[in-house]
């Protein structure tokens, strides 16, 4: 007797938290992209009519697929509880075409237009360059240990997730703690709110009135999004022929920005996807990396500039028992909303303080799964991947406008900072071979470890030979002390990566 199909859902109700959960994301990357263009004199024609709209299709194109793929597999395990990926611009990638690219482009060129064509070309080559990737996905997610590449999720998501989104919600305590409230009742311990409203909803709702109610809302900002109203077409043009001739002529050193900058983004897709397969839904790495790329080959080719990646967020969508409609709501409402120019317009209407508290919640999600899904004992591999994220997150924030009391915290900060997911990885996963006692493993983790470092994909600012000598010097002593271990012939201990004591 055959099992009866279950039905998967096109839409259901805990698809609106974890809409909610990822539309703030991507706004506030819209945002502060359209913000930091314009600051550095980009006019609001390219960043408003070619830019944004450019992003929006890569995010739709995204959106679509990954539904698309989600029922795919609910089809395939007949499931219902099947959570479709998400996808947006990466945040870590999008800073460094800002102010790795763009900047450069725009300060070499003087010109706001040649530089956006250059970006565009940029975008287009960092695309081209992720399908390509793909082609070993999986084989390198086979070999590396599933500690180190979750480790390396829950780093970013303590620090860039949870712990600046905790700042967030705490800059206006009235609002962001009941928000936060509302969060752990509705969303942590599931229980429902009034009116049966999805609990994301009802703390935007409840949030914002509050805001507006004490004066915490900023009326003139909101007044000042009406500015940007209007009609930007999603039109395909040919701006990145122009930009691929300069790139390759007088900005040619801004490969060595775009090459390690599209590995990592390679490797986000990469932990993102692993993380999901631990949260219990399995998608190609392969598949993903591929779809990424040419998502950002899209965008590009509709004057976008900034590469695209499955979302780190996407285990708290799975954790809010979402399934595919969040992710068709999200790329039809950046479409209409970037053609319409509303994305100004509804990131004045809702106070960071509202919506940061279920972002909290969203790292809270991911790093609970780094540690759900791994025995007991990789524990210590995965809080080591987690360590390079707090100087990545310092790194950041504070390099730029208080280098000095960053150095005098440690002078390490800034090297460890530099390339922290290869670090997170290799770190984490030369413990979890230890833990095995794979010390040849180990020793080839080492290895690795000390030709980034030589190149300078980790521990230095720029891509050179020989960059960063002592992490190299560090790396190969490491490999030494390992492989005597190896060759001593220490009993291996049995590997167990997939399942929680």
């Amino acid at each position: 007797m055959s099992t009866p199909r279950v039905h998967y859902p096109w839409y259901k109700k805990e698809d609106t938290d974890a809409f909610f959960a990822l539309f703030q994301n991507n706004i506030a990357n819209f945002v502060i992209i359209a913000i930091s263009m314009l600051g550095m004199g980009f006019p609001a024609e390219i960043v408003f009519g070619q830019v944004l709209p450019g992003a929006a299709v890569a995010v739709m194109a995204g959106n679509f697929y990954y539904a698309w793929s989600a029922a795919r597999l609910a089809r395939r395990e007949n499931r219902a509880d099947v959570t479709a990926l998400s996808y947006g611009i990466s945040t870590p990638v999008m800073f460094v075409f800002l102010f790795g690219v763009l900047l450069p482009a725009k300060n070499l060129t003087g010109d706001a237009e040649l530089a956006w064509k250059v970006a565009v070309a940029a975008c287009l080559i960092s695309g081209a360059i992720e399908a390509a990737i793909s082609l070993i996905g999986g084989w390198v997610q086979k070999h590396l240990p599933r500690p180190a590449m979750l480790g390396a999720v829950a780093g970013v998501a303590l620090t860039f997730i949870a712990g600046e989104m905790l700042f967030k919600t705490l800059e206006i305590p009235m609002i962001g703690l009941l928000v936060l409230a509302i969060t752990i009742v509705g969303l942590v311990a599931r229980i429902s709110m009034p009116f049966r409203l999805p609990a994301s909803l009802f703390a935007i709702v409840v949030g914002t009135a509050l805001a507006y109610l004490i004066g915490a809302a900023d009326s003139g900002k909101f007044s000042d999004a009406f500015t940007h109203l209007g009609f930007y077409p999603l039109l395909p043009n040919l701006a990145w022929y122009e930009g691929l001739g300069l790139l390759f002529t007088t900005m040619l050193a801004l490969m060595t920005v775009i090459l390690p900058i599209t590995l990592y983004n390679a490797i986000e897709t990469m932990n993102n996807v692993e993380a999901m397969s631990a949260a219990g839904d399995s998608y190609s790495v392969r598949e993903c990396q591929a779809v990424d790329g040419f998502g950002t080959l899209l965008g590009a080719l509709f004057g976008g500039v900034f590469p695209t990646t499955v979302y780190i967020a996407t285990v708290g969508s799975k954790w809010m028992g979402a399934g595919r409609g969040y992710s068709l709501l999200n790329g039809a409402v950046y479409g209409i909303a970037t053609m319409f120019g509303l994305i100004a317009f509804i990131a004045a209407l809702i106070p960071v303080s509202v919506v940061a508290p279920i972002l909290v919640f969203v790292g809270m999600s991911m790093i609970a799964t780094a540690f759900n899904s791994n025995q007991a004992r990789y524990y210590p591999a995965v809080a080591l991947a987690m360590l390079p994220y707090f100087a990545n997150y310092l790194m950041t924030r504070f390099n730029r406008g208080a280098p000095e009391v960053m150095q005098g915290i440690s002078t390490a900060i800034g090297a460890l900072g530099q390339g922290a997911m290869f670090s997170a990885i290799l770190l984490g996963a030369m413990c979890a071979a230890v833990i095995d006692r794979q010390f040849r493993q180990a020793t080839t983790f080492a290895l690795v470890a000390a030709a980034m470092a030589f190149v300078g994909l980790m521990h230095a600012p720029k891509l050179a030979w020989y960059a960063a000598p002592d992490f190299v010097h560090g790396y190969l002593l490491m490999a030494l002390f390992f492989a005597w271990y190896a060759w001593r012939g220490v009993e291996p201990a049995t590997r167990g990566n997939a399942t929680a004591d």
